[in-house]
């Protein structure tokens, strides 16, 4: 069964190269033992981020043919299958307040219709969603190139091909419209924002995070403009006015508009300080039913809040 995947507890302190190595022998160039006699890779280094995310796809989710252009975000692989586990639970709940699952129900197959806002040239959602669960997948952006490198990796992977569908958005100002069609029923939307409001503060945060990396290796200080052209992903993927907290706002609102066509609206909350004012927006919006549930994200927690009407 599609679904018979088990990868919640897959940390990046948990990596097995070994294994990772045996499916895909490319990583093995980039794996080293540190000082404290762990088995890991340059986090720092994009290249040896990208065949790490490879060798996770193909070896935990059997996807076998994976890229994303260069300057595009290479996200990492075991929070995004939990983004994708928190939404099984979400359409398998059986409870009113809290979440309650039974694990061994969760529906899988196509009938289960999920949208990812923002897809990206990555695609990676719906691709671990589909090689899970086999549920199927609408997925939008409003980047055409993004679109047409995601159907690269869609189309590199035949058994998947027929539960993906990406659509272009053409109105960067909208979500859902023009993007869900009428008549459609879906069980979930899901989103990972734009959380800075410029390109300056992302390109600082990108700067800060791998400076960090290659500090703890050793391996010395990056300049600004080697970051921006190796991490900082394109703007529409990093950056929106008003940053995560105008967008998912934005995203709150429209979802009324839907609420018969859609069970569950979620999205990634990435600052902790923005939950109050996505919480008001909600409020605002007479969302019936609010929950947050937690990521784990290495050392640091993330959250996903869902809402229906």
């Amino acid at each position: 069964m599609a679904g018979s995947f088990d990868n919640r507890k897959v940390k990046p302190s948990n990596y097995n190269f070994g294994e990772l190595i045996a499916a895909l022998p490319e990583l093995e160039g980039y794996v080293f033992t540190n000082e404290y006699n762990s088995t890991t890779i340059n986090f720092s280094d994009p290249a040896a981020v990208k065949v790490l995310n490879k060798a996770l796809l193909k070896h935990l989710y059997r996807i076998e043919n994976w890229d994303i252009p260069q300057g595009y975000l290479s996200p990492p692989v075991p929070g995004r299958a939990q983004y994708i586990h928190r939404i099984a639970e979400l359409i398998n709940d059986t409870g009113k307040e809290s979440i309650r699952v039974n694990r061994e129900s969760i529906p899988e197959g196509k009938d289960i219709c999920i949208v990812d806002i923002g897809v990206g040239a990555n695609c990676i959602y719906p691709l671990i969603g589909a090689s899970l669960y086999g549920w199927s997948f609408i997925g939008s952006d409003t980047d055409k190139y993004a679109i047409d490198s995601a159907r690269k990796n869609v189309e590199g992977n035949p058994s998947l091909q027929h539960l993906i569908e990406l659509r272009l958005q053409k109105n960067s100002n909208l979500y859902l419209s023009g993007v869900i069609k009428k008549g459609e029923q879906i069980a979930a939307t899901m989103c990972n924002p734009p959380f800075h409001n410029s390109s300056a503060t992302a390109e600082r945060e990108a700067v800060r995070k791998i400076n960090n990396l290659r500090e703890r290796d050793n391996k010395g200080r990056v300049s600004k403009r080697e970051m921006v052209l190796n991490f900082a992903g394109k703007s529409s993927e990093l950056c929106s006015p008003g940053g995560e907290i105008q967008f998912i706002r934005g995203m709150v609102f429209e979802s009324r508009e839907f609420a018969s066509q859609c069970r569950w609206f979620t999205s990634l909350v990435s600052k902790k300080e923005s939950l109050p004012g996505v919480y008001n927006a909600l409020d605002k919006a007479e969302a019936v039913r609010v929950i947050t549930l937690p990521l784990e994200k290495g050392n640091k927690t993330g959250r996903v809040v869902a809402w229906h009407f």
